[in-house]
């Protein structure tokens, strides 16, 4: 992959996240934050934008979005490395309940 793949592939999933975003805010607010981990500061910031605002931050050459899932703990849990596949319900609730602890501690 080129580098000019690479910035338009950047620039499309911003596009994507801010639209998701956007769209997640309104239509239920306080999930969005959840989900998003985002603060109330930021969500009213993505809501107020208009598409041409969303068209020149998304042309950013560094990703909007980051992977949450920072710990070992976390991807092994969602993962299931050497886990058998019944085990799975209860290691994503698992990982789900520490990521929203992470949120709760950010917010």
């Amino acid at each position: 992959m080129t580098a000019d793949q690479v910035l338009a592939e950047i620039r499309e999933a911003n596009l994507s996240y801010l639209m998701l975003a956007q769209t997640l805010i309104r239509s239920d607010r306080e999930q969005a934050l959840f989900r998003l981990g985002l603060g109330e500061d930021n969500a009213a910031l993505i809501d107020a934008l208009t598409p041409a605002q969303m068209m020149k931050i998304a042309s950013s050459n560094t990703l909007l979005c980051r992977m949450r899932c920072d710990d070992e703990l976390v991807w092994s849990l969602l993962t299931n490395h050497g886990k058998p596949a019944a085990n799975d319900g209860v290691s994503r609730l698992h990982a789900s309940i520490l990521m929203a602890g992470r949120h709760q501690e950010a917010a």
